[in-house]
């Protein structure tokens, strides 16, 4: 089993800051991508950044240019960097994993999620 743990969300005016952070634990043998989701109240859960192990990474249009996705694979964590945020940012932000065990089974794992309010 992999646990997920984000931090750093919080209550931010528009066109402020926030770096969520995410990190790994328990029994890890391979992480491949990381990703963060946010899912906002009524609405679907959507895919903000990924990363992959190479560092490969993806962002949903609406965050380009603003978000910035990086990962420490050495502290098994990922992290998101949020500038200019808008209101149409909140939403609860959530950490994701692909992860091969040792056997070479594939799993995603999820963490519990850390709120993102962007309101003045």
């Amino acid at each position: 089993q992999v646990q997920l743990v984000e931090s750093g969300g919080g209550l931010v005016q528009p066109g402020g800051s926030l770096r969520l952070s995410c990190a790994a634990s328990g029994n890890i043998f391979v992480i491949r991508a990381m990703g963060w989701y946010r899912q906002a109240p009524g609405k679907q859960r959507e895919l903000v950044a990924t990363i992959s192990s190479g560092g490969s990474i993806n962002y949903r249009d609406s965050v380009k240019d603003r978000f910035t996705i990086s990962r420490d694979n050495a502290k098994n964590t990922v992290y998101l960097q949020m500038n200019s945020l808008k209101p149409e940012d909140t939403a609860k932000y959530y950490c994701n994993t692909d992860h091969q065990s040792s056997r070479g089974f594939r799993a995603t794992y999820w963490g519990q999620g850390t709120q993102v309010t962007v309101s003045s």
